[in-house]
C-alpha cells in the first residue's frame, strides 16, 4: 500500500529552520558559557598557578643553602663555624660535551692534571642529579671568570656561599664529626630539592648529624631574569636564608685541644667531667681524622689509610670502645664491701697468690704486699684483698653498686653509636652463656677484668659520682644540664675514706705517683689500672712474662685512670683509657697523662710548657705527625689513579667496617680470657707501677 506524500509548506520549512536555529544557537551559547567560566577559572582561580608558570620562564629560581648553625664551646668560643665559600661544581645530568667544558675549567682555574682526573672519575662515578665538586675555597678573580663564562658551561654551577669550618681540626673529629653531600639513598627518601642544591651539605656523624635538623637553617633563594634561550638579563631580588640555630655545648674547647694534644701517640681517650653539674668539660677520642677533609670531601686513598691504621683512627674511643677498667674499679668494690657489711680496718694478708680449688690467682706483686685494710689494698692495688674480699661477700652483690656509679649505663648523649658494655652477675651469664657463675668468675669482676667492660665515659662518671657523693648525670649540651642530682646512699665517712685512699694512691706511696700535681694546694686523687688482652700461659710465668715492649702493639695491656681534683674539695673529674698503651712510656702512660690534663685546669702555664718539652719528642703536633703518615702511607702505596677519587658512598666513621673489625677483635680477645678454665686472674697482672 502506498503511502501518500508529504507536502511541506512554508510554515513548516520555517518551523524546522527555527528549531535547527535554536539549537545550535544553545549548543553556541552553552559553548560559550563552558568557555568564559574556563576563561574566568583561568583568570581568577588559577591566576597564581600561572603568573608563577609565566614568572618561572622569566625568572629562573634557584636555591641558596642557608648557612649552618655555629657549635660553639661554653666561652662562645666557636667548635664548628662557617667561612665564606666560593665553589665551582658539576651537574652530571647537565653537562654537554664534557671533554670541552674540562678543557675550559682546567684554564679558567688552573687546575693540575690530577685534578681534572680526578673530577672524571667522580663524574663518572657520581649519580647524575648529585654535584661534583670541581674546585672549592677560590678566590675572587677565578669565581668572577667561572661566572662570566657560565654560558659556555652548561653544567658547571659556580656558587657564593658558606663552607663548614673546624678551628681545632682533629681535636674535635669525634665529637662534632662532619657534613658532607647527600647521598643517592637521602634524597630518594625525601626528594628534597636543598639536598641536590651545589654548595649544601648536611650533618653526617657525631653531633652534626644528631642536631642536623636544628643547625640546618632554611634555604634562601636566588632569582635571575633570563631570555627565552637562558641569557641573563637582570639579577633581580633575592629570598635570604635563615641561618640554622647556633648550639652551645658544655665543653671547654680549650682544655679540649689541650687533651687531644697531651695524648700524644697514644690510641686512646679521655673525659673530664665537672663534679658540680656533670657537665662534660672535655671529650678526646685519638687519633682521629680531619673533620676538614671529611667536609670537603676525603679520597678513596685517604679512606683507605684511615682504615688500615692499627689505632684505629676512625673509632669514637670514647662512646665505641669497650675495655675491662682493671684496678680502677677498686674504689667502687671498696664501696660495695662497706656498703654490705664489711669493716674497713680489717686486714687481709697478701703472700703474692690465692689458691682457689686447682687455680692459683696472682697479685701484681710477685713477693705479696702482707697485711693490707681496705684504705691500703685500694692505695697499693692489691688484688689479694679484693679476691678474697669479694669471694667472701659475692660479686651479685657488687653489681648494683658498679651500675649505681655508672658502669654499663647507657646515657642520654647525642650520639647514635654509645656502646654500655657489661656489669656481669649470676642472672646475665645463665642467660648469655647458659652456664652457673663461678668462684674464678668473682675473682676476676673484682679487679675488673673477666666479663666486665666500660667504657671511658663511664669511667669518668663513676670517678666524678664517688667525688661528689651524687648521681650526677653527664651532659653536653647546655641547654640539658640537670643541676639537681640526688646524694648517693652511702654514708659520708665511707666515702671519705675511698677519698682518702685515691688521695693516697697518686700523693701517698701508691701505685699512682706519677700523676701527682705539682701546682701548689692542688693535690690529684686518682685509681691507676691495667687490663691484660692476652693469655699468659704458665710456662710463658714460668720461664719469664714478656714485658708490654717485647710485644706486638695489639698484644700489649691497656693503661687507664681515673681521679678527680682538689682532692679535698672536688671539682674536675677525668678517666681515661689508653689502648694497649703497655706503660711503655713514662711521659705517655695513663698518670701522667692524666696530670697534665688535670693541671691545665688549674694551672695553665705550668700544663703548656709540660706540652711544649714531650711534643717534639712524638714528632711534633697533631697536624705535623698526620701529614707525617699521610706522606709515608701514599709512599708505601703508590696508588692507582682511581684511588684519588672522592669518596661518595654513605659510609661514616662511626659505622666503618674497620671500626668493626677493631670491636669484633677486641670481643674475641674479651671472651677466651673470660673463658673457663683462662681466667685472666689466674695467668696475669692486673696492675703495675708505673
Amino acid at each position: 500500500m502506498r503511502r501518500t506524500p508529504r507536502i511541506v509548506t512554508e510554515a513548516m520549512q520555517a518551523y524546522s529552520y527555527s528549531r535547527r536555529a535554536w539549537l545550535l544557537g544553545t549548543a553556541q551559547a552553552g559553548v560559550g558559557a563552558l568557555l568564559a567560566v574556563r576563561m574566568g577559572w583561568l583568570a581568577i582561580a588559577q591566576n597564581e598557578k600561572y603568573n608563577l608558570l609565566a614568572e618561572s620562564n622569566r625568572v629562573n629560581v634557584t636555591k641558596v643553602p642557608p648557612r649552618r648553625g655555629w657549635i660553639i664551646d661554653r666561652h662562645g668560643l666557636p667548635i664548628a663555624n662557617n667561612r665564606t665559600d666560593f665553589r665551582v661544581d658539576i651537574i652530571p645530568d647537565r653537562l654537554e660535551d664534557a671533554d670541552r667544558v674540562l678543557a675550559l675549567l682546567a684554564r679558567l682555574l688552573a687546575l693540575p692534571p690530577e685534578e681534572i682526573d680526578r673530577i672524571k672519575l667522580d663524574l663518572k662515578n657520581a649519580p647524575g642529579f648529585q654535584p661534583v665538586q670541581v674546585a672549592e675555597n677560590i678566590d675572587w678573580e677565578r669565581f668572577a671568570a667561572i661566572s662570566l663564562r657560565q654560558p659556555e658551561l652548561p653544567g658547571v654551577a659556580p656558587t657564593r656561599g658558606f663552607a663548614r669550618n673546624y678551628p681545632a681540626g682533629a681535636a674535635v673529629a669525634h665529637l662534632t664529626g662532619y657534613v658532607g653531600t647527600a647521598n643517592a639513598e637521602q634524597y630518594r627518601a625525601t626528594h628534597d630539592s636543598l639536598l641536590v642544591t651545589p654548595g649544601f651539605k648536611l650533618g653526617k656523624d657525631g653531633l652534626e648529624k644528631m642536631l642536623d635538623a636544628e643547625l640546618r637553617g632554611q634555604p634562601g633563594a636566588k632569582r635571575v631574569e633570563v631570555t627565552a634561550r637562558g641569557k641573563l638579563v637582570a639579577e633581580l631580588a633575592t629570598k635570604p636564608d635563615v641561618p640554622g640555630k647556633t648550639e652551645r655545648l658544655t665543653i671547654d674547647i680549650g682544655l679540649q685541644e689541650y687533651a687531644a694534644r697531651r695524648l700524644g701517640t697514644n690510641s686512646g681517650s679521655a673525659v673530664v667531667i665537672d663534679c658540680r653539674t656533670g657537665e662534660i668539660l672535655a671529650m678526646v677520642s685519638m687519633p682521629a681524622y680531619d673533620p676538614n677533609s671529611f667536609s670537603d670531601g676525603i679520597s678513596h686513598l685517604e679512606w683507605q689509610m684511615l682504615s688500615d691504621n692499627d689505632h684505629v683512627p676512625l673509632m669514637n674511643k670514647v662512646t665505641q670502645g669497650l675495655y675491662p677498667p682493671g684496678s680502677t674499679v677498686k674504689p667502687m668494690n671498696g664501696l660495695a664491701l662497706m656498703a654490705h657489711g664489711v669493716d674497713p680496718h680489717a686486714r687481709i694478708s697478701c703472700s703474692g697468690a690465692l689458691r682457689v680449688g686447682t687455680g692459683v690467682f696472682h697479685c701484681h706483686k710477685k713477693s705479696g704486699h702482707g697485711p693490707l685494710d681496705l684504705k691500703n689494698a685500694i692505695m697499693q692495688s692489691c688484688d689479694i684483698y679484693f679476691y678474697e674480699m669479694v669471694r667472701r661477700m659475692g660479686y651479685d652483690n657488687v653489681a648494683p653498686v658498679a651500675r649505681m656509679m655508672g658502669l654499663g649505663q647507657k646515657f642520654d648523649l647525642p650520639f647514635s653509636t654509645q656502646r654500655f658494655g657489661t656489669v656481669p652477675d649470676g642472672a646475665w651469664k645463665l642467660k648469655k652463656y647458659k652456664a652457673n657463675w663461678t668462684v674464678a668468675d668473682s675473682l676476676n669482676a673484682s679487679i675488673g677484668q673477666g666479663y666486665v667492660l666500660v667504657n671511658p665515659m663511664q669511667l669518668a662518671v663513676m670517678a666524678s659520682r664517688i667525688a661528689s657523693g651524687r648521681h650526677l648525670t653527664p651532659s653536653l649540651l647546655a641547654s640539658r644540664i640537670d643541676r639537681n642530682a640526688a646524694a648517693l646512699p652511702f654514708p659520708s665517712e665511707n666515702l671519705a675514706l675511698i677519698h682518702e685512699a685515691m688521695w693516697g694512691v697518686v700523693n701517698g706511696g701508691g701505685t699512682g705517683g706519677a700523676a701527682r700535681m705539682f701546682t701548689p694546694g692542688i693535690a690529684l686523687a686518682g685509681k691507676t689500672g691495667t687490663a691484660q688482652v692476652r693469655r699468659i700461659t704458665m710456662a710463658e710465668r714460668r720461664s719469664g712474662v714478656l714485658k708490654n715492649g717485647q710485644l706486638p702493639f695489639k698484644l700489649r695491656d691497656h693503661a687507664a685512670f681515673m681521679g678527680f681534683a682538689p682532692a679535698d674539695n672536688p671539682r674536675y673529674a677525668i678517666g681515661m683509657v689508653l689502648e694497649h698503651n703497655g706503660h711503655t712510656v713514662r711521659n705517655l702512660d695513663a698518670p701522667a697523662v692524666a696530670r697534665d690534663i688535670m693541671t691545665y685546669l688549674f694551672d695553665r702555664d705550668r700544663a703548656v710548657k709540660s706540652l711544649a718539652e714531650a711534643e717534639p719528642t712524638w714528632g711534633g703536633d697533631i697536624q705535623m705527625r698526620m701529614a707525617a703518615d699521610a706522606a709515608a702511607y701514599r709512599a708505601a702505596q703508590a696508588p692507582p689513579p682511581a684511588a684519588n677519587a672522592t669518596k661518595t658512598d654513605a659510609v661514616v666513621p662511626s659505622d666503618a667496617p674497620a671500626v668493626e673489625n677493631a670491636t669484633d677483635l677486641a670481643n674475641a680477645s674479651q671472651a677466651a680470657l673470660s673463658s673457663p678454665g683462662n681466667t685472666v686472674a689466674e695467668d696475669g697482672t692486673t696492675d703495675r707501677d708505673p
